[in-house]
């Protein structure tokens, strides 16, 4: 057991003491003398014995540390206040090619890009001022790395920590290479809008052939079934009152029936009032139509009217389709009574608002992957930079947000 300063005085005393007591024999003296000489020097090997132990421990943690230290997988550099290094790992001389011994001491701005040097010099001095031990770096934008030999700059992403020691502070910079995820995500962001694009091509085409369709449903097919109307009209008026004037009428019903079927199905198919009229006449038509198809009553509100002139082409009908799949749920699957919708224009944006008192879409029903309407949706109004967002409404159903910037 290690004796201190105090624990060595203390002795001392009480052996002094003794000694004092014993001062009417000489022998007695002589002899307590030796003892308290033999006692002293007894501690003081304990001690040093002691000291000698603790600075082998001390050195053994050491080396134990800086062993663990090399042996880490990710770069691993201490500076000190003025942004020296003074610890460099084996990880980090395979990062940057360089040494232990070229880089301590040496600055730390030679591994920074030159753009980013005064600025994270700033930085370290203001998260010196926060007193925060320990936090990521970069959570937002990239960092960057310089390999002074090759002048090559790679993305990094790295955690900084700060200690003091001996009135000094250190900081300490834990980093890896991450130019491979990078490449990987920008590979992804890319794929992604390039399908994305795809998509939205896609999707033009299919409303190009709509398009196409319902004007030919509409002039063509639609003259022709208007004069086999006017045709047959004239032979009823010549038939006599027999079997043969109602089978014309009974041909007569069915045509009217065949007329309004390919009415219907030419706007299903593109509604000409939203090229002829715009998106605020063509969405209160849809509305209305499918009040009168599906008995849900449904209300439309309409707010900055004086600036639907704007949305025209791709955007007006990519929130026409979008108004319309929303009503078609809700028309399948609600089992709802009511339904309200608002359109606008604020703050340089389209707002677009349905709702309804069904009963309501499941989470589990918005990641489905055979959800083609919602994923349609959601792709159209992406490609022009807006945001869908569908969840429970105040009153029970569903209510679908949608915001385009104009």
């Amino acid at each position: 057991m290690a004796l201190g300063g105090a624990a060595l005085v203390a002795l001392l005393g009480v052996n002094v003491a003794a000694f004092a007591g014993r001062m009417d024999s000489p022998w007695l003296l002589a002899g307590a003398l030796g003892a308290d000489v033999l006692l002293i020097g007894l501690c003081v090997l304990v001690a040093a014995r002691e000291v000698v132990l603790a600075q082998q421990r001390s050195h053994s943690s050491e080396a134990q540390l800086a062993s663990i230290v090399d042996s880490a997988m990710d770069a691993i550099i201490t500076v000190d206040s003025g942004q020296n290094i003074v610890l460099f790992n084996r990880a980090a001389e395979q990062l940057f090619g360089m040494s232990r011994e070229q880089a301590l001491g040496a600055a730390l701005d030679r591994f920074i890009p030159q753009r980013f040097r005064a600025a994270h010099r700033s930085h370290i001095e203001r998260f010196g001022q926060t007193g925060v031990t320990t936090r990521r770096m970069g959570d937002v934008t990239t960092l960057w790395a310089l390999r002074p030999g090759s002048q090559e700059e790679f993305p990094i992403e790295a955690s900084i920590s700060q200690a003091a020691e001996g009135g000094k502070r250190y900081y300490t910079v834990i980093l890896r290479d991450i130019t491979l995820r990078k490449r990987a995500e920008d590979a992804l962001i890319r794929q992604q809008a390039e399908l994305r694009e795809l998509s939205a091509r896609v999707l033009e085409a299919r409303e190009e052939e709509k398009t196409r369709i319902a004007r030919e449903l509409h002039d063509e097919l639609g003259q022709l079934l208007t004069a086999l109307k006017m045709d047959l009209a004239w032979l009823r008026e010549r038939l006599p009152n027999n079997e043969l004037l109602v089978k014309a009428s009974e041909m007569g019903e069915m045509l009217d029936k065949t007329v309004s079927s390919t009415r219907r199905i030419s706007a299903d198919l593109r509604p000409l009032m939203l090229d002829d009229l715009g998106l605020a006449d063509a969405a209160s038509w849809l509305v209305d139509d499918f009040a009168r198809r599906s008995g849900i009553g449904c209300e439309i509100k309409m707010t900055g009217e004086e600036r639907f002139a704007e949305i025209g082409g791709k955007l007006a009908t990519a929130v026409y389709r979008a108004l319309q799949e929303s009503l078609t749920n809700i028309a399948r699957h609600s089992g709802a009574k009511h339904a309200w919708v608002a359109l606008g224009v604020a703050d340089g944006a389209l707002h677009f608002e349905v709702e309804d008192d069904g009963r309501g879409i499941a989470a589990e029903d918005l990641g489905k992957t055979r959800s083609l309407g919602l994923k349609g949706m959601r792709e159209r109004i992406a490609h022009f930079g807006g945001e869908i967002d569908i969840a429970r409404a105040p009153r029970g159903g569903t209510r679908l947000r949608l915001q385009v910037p104009l």
